[in-house]
């Protein structure tokens, strides 16, 4: 029986990285940079952002700020990269990206109904009855986006 040796590793994908466990999924090309490159802004913000989650959360009740704080930085970190990948027609980030303002609307709502007073069930059925439209409007534009930015980075890359 004739032994077979290792698979090559060195085929190309379509999006031009390589095939294997190093595959970067769902990318197309090479990552989109940052303005401020090669400080990586972002990924500073996220970690920064973890320690102070940590911190905050060790601090128990006086540490609220600091927690809110950290997860304000992760957000604004992971944001950064997540619209910068899907304006640029790298990746699809659509659902996070929609996911958020739908979050604050969400919040905002819920904190206006119960400053008028509202019952609990409205605090929780008015918001989510917004919350489904706003995300799949959302979602539906950010997805044409990223489809138009995606044909434009393939056929840049033939």
């Amino acid at each position: 029986m004739r032994e077979r040796g290792p698979r090559s590793r060195e085929a190309k994908a379509p999006g031009g990285g390589l095939l294997g466990a190093d595959r970067d999924p769902g990318g197309v090309g090479e990552r989109p940079r940052a303005p401020w490159h090669p400080v990586p802004v972002a990924e500073l913000l996220i970690l920064i952002g973890l320690i102070a989650v940590v911190v905050g959360a060790a601090r128990g009740e006086a540490g609220i700020a600091i927690v809110f704080s950290g997860i304000a930085a992760v957000l604004i970190g992971t944001l950064e990269f997540s619209v910068r990948e899907h304006l640029s027609g790298y990746r699809a980030h659509s659902s996070l990206i929609a996911a958020v303002p739908t979050a604050i609307l969400h919040g905002v709502v819920a904190f206006g109904l119960s400053t008028l007073g509202a019952p609990s069930a409205s605090l929780i059925l008015v918001p989510l009855a917004l919350d489904v439209p706003v995300f799949a409007l959302l979602f539906k534009l950010l997805r044409g986006r990223f489809d138009d930015a995606r044909r434009k980075r393939v056929l840049s890359l033939r």
